[in-house]
């Protein structure tokens, strides 16, 4: 039987970093929901048909792609308009990665998505990872990789669980602090947990 195991963590904590590890030197097939869900959303046929009820048909550009701006303009806008836009893309993404999954001979699958419980997809995986950070470390990260400011990145941040709540929802914590963002120890980490799992 596959593990199905779930990663998250705050803006900037390293998840993308971790998924990379686990890719590269456990080869470990990754699904990554943010990047799923942008080819989704132009793709299939019923969520194009609900995005466009629920936002109109300029939310599609030229050639069928999404704009982006205007459909995070509408998301977070209220969280009334949040819950309707999970309603249309979290299931498509959930059945997508339960058909991606079945498709993998691994032991071992991970679904990588920052908002692994506020989208309940904590529930379609055997397990669940914290990738935790200090909040100025990981806002620091995240604006040096963005290319924008740390208030910028807070007003995101604040959007997200606290580390301290996905930390106590996740039967795992990997930290990804100053302290230990070196290979050797997150690869340590990472081999404690995947002993646990098998």
């Amino acid at each position: 039987m596959t593990i199905k195991l779930g990663i998250t963590g705050g803006i900037g904590a390293g998840k993308s970093f971790i998924c990379q590890i686990l890719k590269d030197q456990y080869h470990l097939p990754v699904y990554h929901c943010d990047d799923e869900a942008k080819r989704i959303n132009e793709q299939s046929a019923s969520v194009r048909a609900g995005l466009i009820e629920l936002v109109g048909p300029e939310v599609y550009l030229e050639k069928g792609k999404l704009n982006k701006a205007l459909l995070a303009n509408y998301l977070f806008a209220s969280a009334d308009h949040a819950a309707r836009l999970a309603s249309i893309v979290h299931p498509a993404v959930a059945q997508d990665f339960l058909t991606w999954a079945e498709r993998q001979t691994s032991d071992i699958v991970v679904l990588e998505s920052a908002i692994l419980f506020e989208s309940h997809f904590d529930k379609l995986v055997d397990y669940t990872i914290n990738v935790a950070a200090p909040r100025a470390v990981r806002i620091d990260r995240a604006a040096q990789r963005d290319n924008t400011t740390a208030q910028n990145i807070e007003q995101r941040a604040a959007h997200q669980l606290t580390d301290e709540q996905r930390s106590a929802l996740s039967h795992f914590t990997l930290h990804n602090d100053v302290n230990t963002d070196n290979p050797d120890n997150l690869k340590q980490q990472i081999n404690k947990i995947l002993k646990q799992l098998c």
